[in-house]
């Protein structure tokens, strides 16, 4: 998985990164209905193309390449990947 959203972006949902990505793999974005009631962005792992251009965008540094996740947010892998089964 190339980059993973991680607990900072909680109730934040601050879509600077969808704006920046190349490859709209950030969701839910704020067209899609299930906005409102998702609790934080997800990234698709199959469709990011580990650019990194989201990580610098997002205010509240919650993006993460898998290998720089910190180890008390390794939940957030399985998050992320499940969001899009």
């Amino acid at each position: 998985m190339p980059h993973i959203i991680a607990e900072p972006c909680l109730g934040t949902k601050d879509t600077a990164c969808v704006a920046v990505c190349p490859v709209d793999c950030i969701h839910p974005t704020k067209d899609e209905e299930e906005f409102a009631d998702a609790d934080q962005l997800y990234i698709d792992p199959d469709t990011c193309i580990d650019c990194g251009l989201c990580v610098d965008e997002c205010p509240v540094t919650a993006i993460f390449p898998e290998e720089d996740l910190p180890s008390e947010w390794a939940s957030y892998i399985d998050t992320n990947r499940a969001h899009f089964e």
